[in-house]
């Protein structure tokens, strides 16, 4: 009898302290500033949480052009025109776009010849400020420069960008190749789900295209605190698109993956600490999603956390992964998951950098493939490029 006792009270002492730890374990998820910050909602039924993202704000400064230093084949160059408000904004906006070699201002699909500035404003000359934008499609396709586009007008708003009000402020996307013309629209479809208004963008050929004045090139280059309607920062937000990747069948996932792989990304296994590809890997590049290709973190997001396994400070962009509460060992934690492959990845927790916003990922090599710096053009991540060097 006296043992049976001296059994259940070490079992409620256990138990005591089991849920402390998962009380403890709650507290610390609910009061990080990671969650208390950034998550808009959870789903309990699903345990999934969504994250707001962050835009920076108030920087006069414009910024970098990560076309500055590419090379260009001039020969292979394709065109798209644009109109979203004031052209000054939305040229110095996409020109700092990957595998854009130029972009002018001028005026498209009017009613008159050789129109001037004052014809736009006073004569009702029914020209659109547009942008001409010159790309390499090896490195950007129209689908992720209308992404860009779309991020920084308003497609439900009529003759008005900004504070900008006019036939001359519409927004319009003007092709010059019939063959692009369904991609524009399976964009515009899938953006109107966004929306209750209906979307206005006018979407035409290019009947006509002539560059404005000079003054009016490069502006914000020149005055680089002068009016812009949009805020240029949001180039900065990478744009990749979950359209571009597919999750294969599982039949194809078991062929294409090692035993370990698939544990860990179909079984939500665990590798073993220093004892996987990448905990030490120091080479620049890029990790990916092993069963989609999709793109996940930057090795400049990497640091040594002590752990065994490859630890960084955040995402390549929020978007990519998912977040979900896991109980598999008892207390709460936050698994990270594959935004289109849903592949186990890791966990997420509070004890990274703290002068790196405090959190370490701590990801399973067997879930990612990386990609070196040298091969990102060839596998078609130049566009990420900057992001690593």
């Amino acid at each position: 009898m006296k043992g049976l006792m001296i059994g259940l009270l070490i079992v409620g002492l256990l138990g005591g302290i089991y849920y402390m730890r998962i009380a403890a374990s709650e507290k610390r998820i609910a009061s990080n500033d990671f969650l208390k910050d950034k998550v808009m909602a959870t789903d309990d039924t699903k345990g999934a949480i969504s994250l707001k993202s962050s835009v920076v704000e108030g920087n006069s400064a414009l910024p970098d052009n990560p076309n500055a230093a590419l090379m260009f084949d001039e020969e292979k160059l394709e065109d798209i025109y644009l109109a979203g408000g004031c052209f000054w904004g939305l040229e110095a906006y996409m020109t700092r776009v990957y595998g854009v070699y130029d972009v002018t201002s001028g005026y498209a699909n009017g009613d008159t010849e050789n129109p001037k500035y004052e014809d736009l404003i006073y004569n009702n000359s029914g020209h659109a400020e547009t942008v001409h934008i010159k790309y390499d499609p090896a490195r950007v396709d129209i689908d992720t420069l209308l992404a860009y586009y779309l991020k920084v007008v308003d497609p439900t708003s009529l003759n008005k960008q900004g504070n900008d009000r006019g036939t001359q402020y519409r927004t319009g996307i003007y092709y010059t190749d019939e063959k692009e013309l369904p991609t524009i629209q399976s964009v515009l479809k899938k953006e109107q789900e966004k929306y209750d208004k209906p979307i206005v963008i006018e979407v035409e050929p290019l009947e006509h295209y002539y560059l404005a004045e000079e003054y009016h090139q490069d502006y914000l280059e020149k005055n680089p605190n002068g009016y812009c309607h949009i805020d240029l920062n949001e180039v900065e937000d990478i744009v990749i698109d979950p359209d571009d990747y597919v999750k294969p069948e599982d039949e194809q996932i078991k062929e294409m993956l090692t035993d370990l792989q698939y544990k860990v990304t179909q079984e939500d296994g665990t590798e073993r600490s220093f004892n996987n590809d990448y905990w030490d890997n120091n080479e620049a590049g890029i990790y990916v999603d092993v069963v989609t290709g999709e793109p996940l973190f930057s090795s400049k997001d990497k640091y040594k956390s002590g752990t065994g396994w490859p630890s960084f400070t955040r995402p390549i962009i929020d978007e990519v992964v998912t977040y979900k509460k896991d109980y598999k060992l008892g207390v709460p934690r936050i698994e990270i998951r594959s935004r289109v492959g849903d592949s186990h990845l890791g966990h997420v927790f509070d004890d990274g950098p703290v002068d790196d916003g405090g959190l370490r990922y701590c990801m399973n090599s067997a879930s990612m493939k990386f990609i070196q710096l040298n091969q990102m053009d060839d596998m078609g991540y130049g566009h990420l490029k900057h992001l690593v060097e």
